[in-house]
């Protein structure tokens, strides 16, 4: 059995990029066009400090050169993701970074000359051009990084340098998908199994078939084991750029730099994680001994933790019918909501094929301008309408918020950025569970539930985790070598799970599978989404519309407003450890309805 390459797929399960670019010389003429745009940019910042009409002209050339070049990197990205074996995507992708690289140097000169100007001035601006209040939110953040801001000259050559910095990433991405392969496995019932990242993730790690399961898992640990090294020094490069980046800004250390530019404090992290990691472990634990049980598996290692709880039930679906389930699902986000939703479903916004060098996991791309993108591997089970949803969540917060904020505005923290996807997770688990009075059907839900909390809350959870040893180490000076990642993964591991899971060398490989490691602190704010998302929920069940209504605002507020606050907009305080419990206490609740539906 063959994996199919990328041109035998069927049209109608691919995404739909001539939305962006007619074709690749359409997008090559805009790429040219914005160099040319980003290099005009220097005549706007020659008497930026003169008067308010320069420094207006000024913030308008630069968000119309952003405007520019989001569709441009946004059709290159995609493209490579489609296919990351096609050597003219690889080829645009280069093309693009360069192109980035030069808008961003550009960019960095605009940004020097207004930090020279003295907040005095920049009032006083403010106060006689009224239309300087449309970039009140890109002025107060570069405010905010006046402190740590570095000399014009210095920012123009670490912009001018973002190839070279952001190497790390791009050689990972290219690296999985288009050098990494995998042999075929022996299944369940002796036959070859053709093996993938995508198939590895989304197909054989969640088998019902124990020996299936375990040899897949084992034969894509033995190909991850020969990049060992290569992906410990890179993702070592990536953890000493950002502490030395930290340095040279006069930051206290790289996790304080990568906070600061989320606009969320160390307390808010390390509170998000101690209470997660410590209060949440003696229920999955619970969890974990659970499906030993009930499996029957003499030992329990990493590889069985996805292993479905009830495998003789999986719900199948076809895309289109897990489609409209969504649809009826989210209705009490509203008619816009709903027309967006359609909108995906007809107009090819979706991405659902499974080819020779797709990406793997699942993501959204909403570039400003058009509508967003959506990519995953579809699968034909339920499950995989929990991962559409996710996705949509995030189609529709920016959505939403392209639609009522300025380009440079509509982007939040990353702190926020996963509480509208798993919000649209819980309302279509809930409205599942409203459809059927099967009890078998019912615990299935919960455990998708505990699926939804198991991602977050445990997988990314961990991996955030993980990078703060990581970077504590790295602080301290000790080499990230391969062993050293490793065994600090098993490490993270073993505190989680204590005696209730196996750990061992392969568990402890398990931190290559993540790009996130390259996107700064990324991970745990998968657990502050939901923490957010499952109290915004239960306002919802308690207080009903009101409560949409309040999440709606806060979609369209897109990046007006800090972390905190936007979510305070929603009803939700994250300030307090409660919703962090609360959320805890509602996982161990499902658990606990679990453990029961089996006595």
């Amino acid at each position: 059995m063959e994996l199919t390459k990328r041109q035998d797929i069927p049209t109608e399960e691919t995404w739909n990029l001539h939305d962006l670019f007619s074709s690749t010389e359409e997008w090559n003429d805009a790429r040219e066009k914005v160099e040319q745009a980003a290099a005009k940019l220097s005549l706007f910042t020659e008497k930026i400090g003169e008067r308010a009409e320069n420094l207006l002209h000024a913030l308008e050339a630069r968000e119309a050169v952003l405007e520019k070049l989001v569709p441009v990197m946004t059709y290159a990205s995609l493209s490579l993701s489609s296919d990351g074996t096609d050597a003219t995507s690889q080829g645009n992708s280069s093309l693009a970074q360069g192109t980035q690289a030069l808008v961003q140097a550009e960019l960095a000169k605009v940004d020097a000359e207004i930090l020279t100007l003295p907040p005095a001035i920049m009032e006083q601006f403010q106060t006689e051009k009224e239309e300087l209040q449309l970039f009140r939110v890109f002025l107060d953040k570069l405010a905010d990084t006046r402190p740590y801001a570095l000399s014009s000259e210095t920012e123009e050559v670490l912009a001018s340098l973002s190839p070279i910095l952001t190497s790390p990433y791009s050689t990972y991405l290219t690296s999985k998908s288009a050098d990494m392969t995998f042999p075929n496995f022996t299944g369940a019932n002796g036959e070859e199994l053709p093996l993938s990242f995508a198939r590895f993730e989304d197909q054989y790690e969640l088998s019902p078939h124990t020996e299936e399961r375990r040899n897949a898992f084992i034969t894509f640990d033995d190909t991850l084991k020969k990049y060992e090294h290569t992906y410990a020094k890179l993702y070592a490069s990536e953890v000493t750029k950002q502490v030395t980046l930290a340095r040279l800004r006069g930051y206290e250390s790289a996790e304080h730099m990568l906070l600061h530019s989320q606009n969320v404090t160390q307390a808010m992290y390390h509170n998000q994680l101690d209470t997660i990691y410590q209060e949440l472990a003696p229920h999955m634990q619970r969890y974990a001994k659970l499906k030993k049980d009930v499996l029957g598996l003499d030992t329990f290692g990493f590889s069985d933790l996805k292993a479905p709880l009830d495998p003789d039930f999986e719900p199948v679906t076809s895309y289109e019918e897990a489609y409209d389930t969504i649809i009826e699902a989210l209705k009490p986000l509203g008619d816009e909501y709903g027309k967006m939703l359609k909108r995906a479903k007809e107009e090819r916004w979706v991405d659902r094929a499974d080819n020779v060098g797709k990406a793997t996991g699942a993501f959204c791309a909403s570039p400003y301008g058009s509508h967003p993108y959506l990519l995953l591997t579809w699968k034909d089970t339920m499950r995989g309408a929990f991962i559409l949803a996710h996705e949509l969540g995030h189609a529709g917060h920016f959505y939403h918020a392209n639609a009522a904020q300025p380009l440079h505005a509509t982007r939040p923290s990353t702190y926020c950025i996963e509480a509208p996807s798993t919000m649209n997770e819980l309302f279509l688990g809930n409205h599942l569970l409203a459809q059927t009075d099967d009890p078998r059907m019912k615990r299935w839900i919960t455990l998708q539930f505990i699926g939804t909390y198991y991602h977050n809350f445990v997988t990314h959870l961990l991996e955030g985790e993980f990078q703060r040893r990581v970077y504590a180490l790295a602080e301290e000076g000790i080499p990230l070598t391969a062993i050293k990642l490793r065994e600090t993964k098993q490490a993270v591991l073993t505190g989680f799970w204590g005696d209730s899971v196996e750990i061992n060398e392969r568990a402890g490989r398990t931190w290559m599978r993540q790009p996130h490691y390259y996107m700064g602190l990324y991970p745990y704010t998968y657990s502050a989404g939901l923490t957010a998302a499952t109290k915004a929920y239960t306002l919802y069940q308690e207080q009903g519309q009101p409560v949409v209504d309040q999440w709606l605002d806060m979609l369209r507020a897109g990046g007006t407003l800090a972390p905190l606050d936007l979510f305070k907009q929603s009803g939700v305080d994250m300030e307090s450890k409660k919703t962090i419990q609360d959320a805890v206490a509602y996982v161990g609740a499902l658990i606990n309805d679990l453990v029961n539906s089996y006595k």
